[in-house]
């Protein structure tokens, strides 16, 4: 589904993506003849609500940035489908009947929502399709580059095994939803970095990323692998792997294994801090969000130069070639680098992370 050339840096813990967009790129009205002025709307449709990244980043910070770029006179109308994909097809429709200018889109659901990205494309209504690539005929794409996310979480997962790590260490896969086409791309580059070196000992790919259904799956694994021959965990994931530590915890294990994650939500760091999960994936929402909000109000305003600036990478879907594209650097989160990725960014305060039961493994990290 992508079509990009990559760069990786030779560290495991940080991977830049080739060719990102001007993340900064300005337009005006020189750029071409406006479509629109600055009284623009933007429609906004999140997938989910487990993660609580939709509503606690990406929407604010695209809603900041729609009215830094209009001087405070465009709108955003703001959905979340709760992953129900029919749900979020009727918020959509809702959106076009209501004559919005500009629809960025993560669809719950990538095949099931094309129809009505269609039904946007007819109605004059430019579609930028957000972290998941959807089908149908979106106008442009932003996210960060799946397979690499994957590559990263396994790498840190080797690393955390050690030079010991062998095809006797047995690893349980959870993998995200089969209706993400993010899951499969994440899965893949997983594997890409797995097979041969670890025994996948069961593999699960969880409906609607949902943590109670991940911890059910891992209970399964535990019982027939056994708690004490689990060497890691893949978890796509920072909600799942919450789900998979209470699963550990219920079978009596005080020590949970090597765990992955992503999406650097404070749960999730604080287990990080702790010791319960070893690594998340930190994804800068602000420079995914911001773009993002830039494409959209650059579409709509007919800023021709700007928006090219911004969609530098083309992608494949399975209905559409050619997608014009921004791809964004990812970072491995682990008790190394809070400090550099997610405090440095403003994501959280130290005072968020560090609360009192968790003061203690702060300290002897450094993190105060």
């Amino acid at each position: 589904m992508r079509r990009i050339a990559i760069s990786v840096a030779a560290t495991t813990m940080t991977l830049s993506l080739a060719g990102c967009g001007v993340l900064n790129a300005t337009g005006d009205s020189s750029d071409a003849s406006p479509t629109k002025g600055n009284d623009v709307t933007v429609g906004v449709l999140m997938p989910e609500k487990t993660n609580t990244r939709y509503a606690d980043f990406d929407y604010p910070i695209i809603k900041n940035k729609v009215a830094e770029l209009t001087e405070k006179q465009g709108k955003t109308e703001y959905e979340n489908a709760g992953s129900d994909a029919k749900l979020q097809s009727t918020q959509m429709e809702k959106m076009i009947d209501d004559k919005v200018d500009v629809i960025i889109l993560d669809a719950v659901d990538s095949h099931l929502i094309a129809p009505t990205v269609k039904k946007a494309k007819d109605a004059g209504i430019p579609v930028i399709a957000y972290d998941r690539l959807s089908e149908g005929p979106i106008d442009a794409y932003v996210s960060f580059d799946n397979e690499l996310v994957g590559e990263v979480q396994a790498r840190t997962l080797l690393e955390a095994l050690g030079s010991n790590a062998d095809t006797s260490d047995k690893v349980v896969m959870i993998n995200g939803s089969p209706t993400d086409p993010n899951a499969k791309q994440f899965k893949q580059g997983a594997l890409s970095e797995l097979n041969g070196k670890v025994t996948i000992a069961a593999t699960y790919d969880t409906d609607k990323w949902d943590p109670k259904l991940a911890q059910s799956e891992m209970t399964k694994a535990i019982n027939s692998i056994g708690k004490n021959n689990i060497a890691a965990v893949y978890s796509a994931n920072d909600a799942m792997a919450g789900g998979i530590v209470d699963a550990f915890k219920n079978a009596g294990v005080t020590t949970v294994p090597p765990l992955t994650g992503q999406d650097a939500e404070l749960t999730a760091v604080q287990r990080v801090v702790s010791g319960e999960q070893y690594m998340s994936v930190y994804k800068p929402y602000p420079d995914e969000a911001e773009a993002a909000a830039q494409m959209a109000v650059a579409r709509i305003q007919g800023h021709d130069i700007q928006f090219d600036a911004l969609t530098r990478d083309k992608v494949d879907s399975p209905t559409n070639k050619d997608i014009p594209a921004q791809l964004v650097t990812v970072n491995a989160l682990t008790r190394k680098t809070i400090k550099s990725t997610v405090i440095a960014d403003g994501i959280y305060k130290v005072d968020d992370i560090c609360t009192a039961k968790y003061k203690a493994a702060c300290a002897s990290i450094g993190l105060k």
